[in-house]
């Protein structure tokens, strides 16, 4: 039980690793909305698909604040500590509870929803109101590109085994 515990760990940090250097290498700034897209929320979403809640916040949380910290957005690391950490937890809990694909799609866009709302908020407290307004396209296009590699990435049998 404790080796299975230890592996799932292990796996997850790993996992949340390497989301922090993927996401870090494709990385597209955004102009006026101070943020940029990247594939963080793939990472998020594939360990909280894998791993459940817990792993799905921890991964979120950490991938969100590290990667803002060495990309030059120090300005947003605890608003994505909180916002990512959101995502990947209600996200893993919703998609530990859906048995059919279509559950799990709308878990996924729960779990983008979080992460629009919440960096619209940021970017409203950081900046103003429609800078926060500005992000929200983006964003949802950043989510739906995670969610969707994400979720093909499920289907991928060797992921399945793990």
């Amino acid at each position: 039980m404790k080796s299975n515990k230890l592996k799932q760990m292990t796996v997850t940090a790993l996992l949340t690793a390497l989301n922090i250097v993927i996401s870090r290498i494709l990385i597209i700034p955004i102009p006026f909305t101070h943020g940029n897209i990247n594939l963080c929320d793939a990472g998020i979403f594939l360990v909280a698909y894998m791993y459940g809640p817990w792993a799905g916040l921890f991964t979120g949380a950490m991938s969100g604040f590290m990667l803002d910290l060495i990309s030059g957005y120090s300005q947003y690391m605890f608003f994505s500590l909180i916002v990512h950490g959101l995502e990947g937890l209600v996200a893993g809990w919703l998609l530990q509870k859906s048995q059919t694909k279509w559950r799990q799609v709308g878990a996924l866009l729960v779990g983008i929803l979080i992460m629009v709302v919440g960096y619209f908020c940021s970017d409203s407290i950081l900046y103003n109101m429609q800078t926060g307004l500005l992000g929200i396209p983006m964003n949802i296009i950043q989510g739906v590109v995670g969610a969707a590699v994400a979720f093909a990435l499920t289907r991928v049998k060797v992921l399945q085994k793990i």
